[in-house]
């Protein structure tokens, strides 16, 4: 399918640059159709997201490129009008929270600390409703059994899940004066957690078929099914490069249950997914080095589809 209009890969164009505008897809003719910018001071990556199809509700994140610093800045886009407004900020600033819409409120988990490697297991809500805050400051609800950035967050019906994720990340280089990327420690898994509508208890549920990350806006719902594309998985034994992802995973809702559907093109990390009229979709991304060689290497701005019957 036609590109989008710049590589991108979780806001970042390159490590030193990174993107503050939005690119629109129109599902309806496959066209890339309008950019507009974002907020000046909103985060560039690492976002917390969570849409009710209409508004887009953006929490934390990185703001500028390399390892910078988070904030706890949140906003709302109009998708009809094309205008943000700004929210209560978060009670302390996160990267890559799980963010969800859910029973009237939007729910912010995990993500890492202000350090950006150490995992944060706090939980806060607010309530919203068509683009604005109820509330004047956020709530604290029962927090995540694990912390840490990169998840999938889904809500369906009476039900909020969290899947995958990874514990730590790149941290900035001590007195670095560009915030420059050092590697940490990392551990991905394949954890599954579930709050009902009680909101007393996480409930533990199967895990993926591996470990996965970097799987935030890579899933859809279908068919009474979650469908995760790509993500990164435990690092090489011996090398300790990262490895990243190419299977198509489906969680049966019903049985709670997962199998692996197909495979994409090639592996990729936080790509973007998206479902309509029987299609799937992906694009954007860091894609793998080739057939044979799991390690990530080009950020992309590529987009795919399949039909998809399940």
């Amino acid at each position: 399918m036609p590109s989008a209009p710049v590589p991108r890969l979780d806001g970042y164009g390159t490590l030193d640059h990174v993107h503050s505008h939005v690119d629109v897809f129109n599902f309806t003719d496959n066209t890339w159709c309008a950019k507009f910018d974002t907020p000046k001071d909103m985060a560039n990556s690492h976002l917390g997201v969570a849409s009710d199809g209409r508004y887009i509700y953006v929490v934390s994140g990185q703001y500028g490129p390399q390892c910078r610093a988070p904030t706890s800045r949140t906003y709302v886009l109009d998708t009809q009008t094309r205008e943000w407004q700004s929210l209560p900020p978060l009670p302390a600033p996160r990267y890559a929270p799980a963010t969800q819409l859910w029973k009237g409120r939007l729910h912010v988990m995990g993500g890492s600390k202000e350090n950006r490697h150490t995992p944060g297991l706090e939980h806060w809500s607010i309530a919203v409703k068509d683009g604005k805050a109820l509330d004047k400051e956020w709530r604290t609800e029962i927090p995540i059994p694990r912390g840490g950035p990169h998840r999938a967050c889904v809500a369906i019906n009476d039900r909020l899940f969290v899947i995958g994720g990874q514990e730590g990340d790149f941290m900035a280089k001590p007195g670095s004066p560009i915030f420059k990327c050092s590697r940490r420690h990392e551990v991905v898994y394949g954890d599954v957690y579930m709050l009902d509508a009680e909101m007393k208890k996480w409930e533990v549920l199967p895990p993926l078929p591996k470990p996965n990350s970097h799987i935030e806006c890579s899933w859809v719902v279908v068919n009474n099914s979650i469908i995760i594309t790509g993500g990164t998985t435990e690092k090489h034994p011996e090398t300790k490069r990262m490895i990243l992802v190419g299977e198509v995973f489906q969680f049966h809702l019903d049985s709670l249950t997962w199998l692996v559907i197909g495979k994409l093109p090639y592996r990729v990390k936080t790509t973007l997914a998206g479902f309509w009229d029987g299609y799937l979709y992906f694009t954007s991304g860091q894609r793998d080095r080739g057939p044979d060689n799991p390690q990530p290497k080009k950020v992309i701005g590529e987009l795919w589809r399949t039909k998809l019957n399940i």
